[in-house]
């Protein structure tokens, strides 16, 4: 089965120019999550649009319990790399996660910028996989991840260094306690990945697992469902 979509989820909301994201209300970003029409993977009606499905699944930018997905990466000499990472926001360009500039990860992005995420959601028996493109991210946005960082993640953000692992357990934790994290450090960085394969994993108990994937070509997402 195949469904056709003119795009849909190429263009931001605000426009496909990154200076414009600053003129895009707060509150219509932080808008992406679950909510909507119920939506399912095993129905017959599942969306033509994957984006339904994104918003359906994950969880609103607000939520300050952000999803985990492995971030994979290929290394220069072509050996392929993973860690996990958050999913810091969604939007309609595509799923966003922020870092130390200085990263092995962006060391190989920079050199292959075409990724793949996975999201696992095993609480709704679900997954969601993507493959995609990266794109460097603009100042706004890197401000409004970091200020949606807990208290320790915007401490990990300064203090995750070489330095600081070298030290001894005790003096980690004294420099710990008496840092207080502010403006983010210099090195704070993110990545925007814009989709360009989405696979939506489902399972039941009372039937075996379904996977609906959408592939985006000449501008248009096509869908496909696949055993799961």
């Amino acid at each position: 089965m195949v469904r056709g979509l003119h795009a849909r989820a190429q263009p931001r909301a605000r426009g496909d120019h990154r200076p414009q994201r600053a003129a895009q209300p707060r509150q219509a970003r932080r808008a992406h999550g679950r909510h909507g029409r119920q939506v399912s993977v095993h129905g017959d009606d599942w969306p033509a649009d994957p984006w339904e499905l994104l918003r359906a699944w994950l969880p609103s930018n607000d939520d300050p319990v952000r999803p985990t997905m492995t971030l994979a990466t290929v290394a220069a000499d072509g050996s392929p790399d993973a860690r996990t990472v958050l999913l810091s926001e969604l939007d309609d360009a595509g799923f966003y996660f922020h870092t130390d500039s200085r990263s092995r990860k962006l060391e190989q992005i920079a050199a292959h910028p075409r990724v793949a995420l996975v999201i696992p959601l095993p609480e709704h028996k679900r997954q969601l996989t993507v493959q995609g493109t990266t794109e460097d991210v603009d100042p706004s946005e890197l401000a409004w991840a970091y200020a949606h960082r807990s208290d320790y993640l915007r401490r990990l953000a300064w203090l995750n260094t070489p330095e600081l692992a070298a030290l001894p357990l005790a003096e980690r934790i004294d420099r710990w306690a008496g840092f207080e994290p502010d403006e983010p450090p210099d090195t704070w960085t993110g990545r925007l990945v814009r989709p360009t394969r989405l696979t939506f994993w489902a399972g039941r108990d009372d039937t075996a697992s379904r996977r609906i994937e959408y592939v985006r070509r000449d501008g248009t997402w096509v869908a496909h469902v696949l055993p799961g």
